[in-house]
């Protein structure tokens, strides 16, 4: 195995943690009740009161605050024990958000035809940890 790069697990914890907060600032205001808007886009209200907003009565995005935190646990995890595969379960999990990512663009745009800023800088934090897995598991070639 190759040494993983500082710079790698540090984006990676950066990354993780704004897919957080951004995915906790969405939950809390779900259970709040309070509509979320946006001030570049139109469209987040619609897209966060839809019926794709959750999964059995969980909201999608308590899903997401979840798969980050779990991404941020193990990149500390990896730093706590120095124990690479670690680091590679957390780089291999990515493939989830990004394929949820795309599930939630196609939503957006074909479906409900309106766009969340909030929702659309997730995809962007889930896409970007998926690049970085990519590079991460190309060094344990």
């Amino acid at each position: 195995m190759t040494k993983i790069p500082k710079w790698l697990y540090i984006s990676f914890l950066f990354i993780s943690f704004i897919g957080f907060l951004d995915a906790t600032y969405i939950t809390a205001k779900h259970y709040l009740g309070i509509p979320i808007t946006c001030s570049i886009l139109n469209g987040c209200e619609q897209v966060t009161t839809s019926v794709y907003a959750t999964f059995f009565d969980v909201p999608v995005a308590l899903i997401g605050a979840v798969y980050y935190l779990a991404i941020f646990a193990l990149v500390v995890l990896y730093l706590d024990t120095k124990k690479e595969y670690v680091f590679y379960s957390a780089s291999k999990i990515t493939i989830l958000g990004f394929i949820a990512s795309i599930w939630f663009v196609y939503l957006q745009v074909f479906v409900l035809k309106a766009l969340c800023l909030y929702c659309l800088a997730s995809a962007v934090t889930s896409t970007i940890l998926f690049i970085l897995a990519i590079m991460t598991l190309r060094l344990n070639k």
